[in-house]
């Protein structure tokens, strides 16, 4: 017997809850939200507190920082301005980039930083939404001259230093060469912060207003931002990175004074937002309807398509294979669906219980999001434990291997 319409089961959503309880009285999971939606129904589970040590309990409007849940989102103010013709894919960025004009590239990706070439065409819109401009993070070549360059000048999130205002954050990345030719490799992460300049440059607007605007008003998504006012910060909860050898719960973030409860100086389309279960449940309802939500469009139909198909050929997508076949212990599925669409994983072939076409995303925070066309399903995950141990990851792991099981249609 299903739930409502929705073609879950009763006794698979009980099996669901079971499980997720049992992660949290494992006293690795402080707490967490779930949240379920399938058709027209939705099933929410709450359980834990905010602290590991206690205190209040978690809420189904509790906030939670995204991190590289992001990205799935913050891509969306590009998609606006491509439907606008405001952007065009095979444009190059230089006229609102101009720091990435006439770039140098590395001859080889372990090559000292001034034995490049010329790159052999300019940088384009396609090459920034895809994240193959040229740069990024990539976990095959920590150590090298070019991701310790990356690091030092501060161009990723989650250092012990935050990251620069846009201009001179741009200014840093351009006396940077690239690793690879535009177009040639996916990389990771810097491309999905580059994009919340371009659209700012773009509009004359700052990328969270275009957001709010184009995105998070339409979808009725009133608690995503940047960051957390001090009227909302009883809602968002400790963040930990627990200590990889002993398990020991270390604050990452605290909510009062921490990271997220001010407006930074950057604001991160990789991995800046927070939101809540509900907010990216409308979020996901509106790319599964491609691209209307409560009868108001916010994204025309070929713009979701386009985001929620895979854009990669094979060669593009070796280091993220590469990233997914020797990273195994940090995810369910860091790189194991095969295609990336924009600011997205796309599965192109089925490597565990989810189908081919599921599109989404996880975030270092403990947080996964991902919406299922050919089972009209959507799952978020929320919880506040970094993943400096696999414990957030084996928890969003079960928790789709039992939401797949639950499906009685």
């Amino acid at each position: 017997m299903g739930t409502g319409n929705s073609g879950l089961s009763e006794a698979g959503l009980r099996r669901l809850r079971g499980l997720l309880e049992r992660h949290v009285e494992s006293g690795r999971i402080p707490g967490l939200v779930a949240l379920v939606g399938r058709g027209e129904e939705t099933h929410v589970e709450v359980i834990g507190t905010m602290r590991h040590d206690g205190g209040a309990p978690m809420r189904r409007d509790t906030i939670f920082r995204m991190a590289s849940t992001s990205k799935p989102v913050s891509i969306a103010a590009a998609m606006v301005l491509l439907d606008e013709c405001r952007l065009r894919l095979d444009d190059p960025v230089d006229p609102w980039l101009p720091e990435l004009a006439d770039r140098r590239v590395l001859k080889r990706i372990d090559g000292p930083l001034d034995d490049t070439v010329p790159a052999r065409r300019p940088i384009t819109v396609r090459d920034v939404l895809t994240s193959t401009f040229g740069l990024g993070m990539d976990m095959t070549s920590l150590g090298t001259p070019i991701m310790n360059a990356v690091f030092e000048q501060g161009l990723t999130p989650n250092l012990p230093v935050p990251m620069p205002e846009p201009d001179e954050w741009m200014r840093r990345l351009g006396a940077l060469p690239l690793m690879h030719q535009p177009g040639e490799h996916w990389q990771y992460q810097i491309s999905s912060d580059l994009v919340g300049v371009l659209v700012a440059r773009v509009t004359g607007q700052s990328f969270e207003e275009v957001l709010r605007e184009r995105v998070f008003e339409p979808l009725g998504m009133k608690d995503t931002a940047f960051h957390v006012p001090d009227d909302k910060i009883d809602r968002l909860p400790t963040l930990y990175a627990p200590d990889p050898q002993t398990g020991e719960f270390l604050v990452w973030d605290e909510a009062k004074g921490g990271r997220w409860n001010r407006p930074p100086a950057f604001q991160g389309g990789g991995g800046g937002l927070v939101s809540t279960a509900d907010d990216y449940h409308a979020y996901f309802r509106m790319l599964l309807n491609s691209g209307t939500y409560k009868g108001r469009r916010v994204l025309s139909r070929p713009a979701v398509e386009l985001m929620t198909t895979n854009r990669l050929t094979p060669e593009q997508t070796a280091a993220r294979t590469a990233m997914a076949v020797n990273n195994v212990h940090i995810s369910h599925g860091q790189g194991q669906h095969g295609g990336w669409g924009f600011g997205m994983a796309v599965r192109t072939y089925r490597g565990d219980y989810s189908p081919v076409g599921q599109f989404g995303w996880d975030g270092g925070s403990g947080c996964a999001t991902y919406a299922d066309p050919a089972n009209q399903l959507i799952g978020i995950l929320l919880t506040q434990v970094g993943a400096s141990t696999p414990d957030s990851m084996r928890l969003i792991h079960d928790f789709w291997t039992t939401l797949y099981q639950a499906i009685d249609d």
